[in-house]
Order: C-alpha cells, then sequence, then structure tokens
C-alpha cells in the first residue's frame, strides 16, 4: 500500500506564539478492560490512567483517558512501528482492540495568558485552574468540531483534532483571539 503520509500537510497557522502545530506523532487507539491496560501499560512504558479524564505523560509518550475503557496512546512518530509491535506482543489473547489512528489527526497547542479564554470562545468547558487542572484531558467540542482537550500546563493546552477539521479548529482559534494577542 503506497504510504502518502509525507504528501499530507498540517495546518500551518501565523498567528504567532500562542499557536503551534505540533509534529506528527504515532496514536493508537485502545480499548479494553483491567487486564488490557495492565498490559499496555507494560509495553508502553507509562501507567494508563484509571482515573477519568487523566493524562499520564512522559518523555514523548503521553496515555490519555478517554472513558472508562478507552485510551489515546500518544509516541514519537518515529516510534509507530515499534509502538505497535510491542503492543500487539503484549496484549495477544487479551480481548481488547487497538487501532493506529495515527494519520487521522493531527495535534495543535494553544498557549499563553489569553490560553483559556481562547479555548473558551468555542468550548463549552470550564477552563478555570480549579475546574480543569493540569493532566486533566477529555473529548469536547470547539465550535462544531470534536476535539480531544488535554491541559498540560496552567497556560498550555494539547489539542487532537481530526485532520479534515484542522483548517476550521485553526480559523477558529484565530478569530477568537483576535481581542487578546496582536498577529505577526
Amino acid at each position: 500500500m503506497l504510504d502518502l503520509s509525507a504528501a499530507r500537510q498540517p495546518p500551518h497557522p501565523h498567528a504567532g506564539d500562542w499557536l503551534q502545530t505540533l509534529s506528527p506523532a504515532a496514536r493508537f487507539i485502545l480499548q479494553g478492560g483491567a487486564a488490557a491496560r495492565a498490559a499496555a501499560s507494560e509495553a508502553f512504558g507509562l501507567p494508563l490512567s484509571e482515573q477519568a479524564c487523566r493524562a499520564s505523560a512522559q518523555g514523548r509518550r503521553a496515555a490519555l483517558w478517554l472513558g472508562p475503557d478507552e485510551h489515546l496512546l500518544i509516541g514519537a512518530a518515529a516510534d509507530t512501528r515499534v509502538i505497535a509491535a510491542g503492543l500487539e506482543a503484549a496484549l495477544a489473547g487479551v480481548a481488547h482492540s487497538l487501532v493506529d489512528v495515527s494519520h487521522r489527526q493531527i495535534a495543535l497547542e494553544v498557549s499563553g495568558p489569553h490560553a483559556s479564554a481562547i479555548l473558551n470562545s468555542g468550548c463549552p468547558l470550564d477552563l478555570e485552574l480549579t475546574a480543569f487542572p493540569p493532566g486533566m484531558c477529555t473529548r469536547t467540542l470547539l465550535g462544531k468540531a470534536d476535539i480531544v482537550l488535554w491541559r498540560r500546563g496552567a497556560a498550555e493546552f494539547h489539542l487532537e483534532v481530526w485532520r479534515s477539521f484542522s483548517d476550521y479548529v485553526v480559523a477558529s482559534l484565530q478569530e477568537a483571539a483576535q481581542d487578546f494577542v496582536v498577529s505577526t
């Protein structure tokens, strides 16, 4: 099968330091019970959160809780095959579903003192630090687009966006930011 990943281009926002397109990454959706989570944690080298809406991260790997039996696993793009092989070996004989969604979505970072306000222009969540602290993640909406939102720091958010909605999400964020930042 022809690999067209090099031909795909993520959006290149020209919005300044507050909005960045992150490097391509390996992404897997893992669904499974406790045995699958334990095996995947060992193989992935990172504990999968048992606490709702929490992420764990170490180095270039992250595991985001998306549901009681569903996690988004993120790693370096160069490690996609190694991650897949390790997970498949560890999960052999364990009931699970593992799907490579690396090419389906891109990652954006929204950061800075107005990050929460910019995101709240189209996201219905309460993004105050006390309600949505660092390490919290969830599926939500930004305007009409489904996203996964992960707060990595007090003023730093990681967004996982389906590639087909990325231009829309970037344009929405840029429009919302007009009240807060000066574009360069």
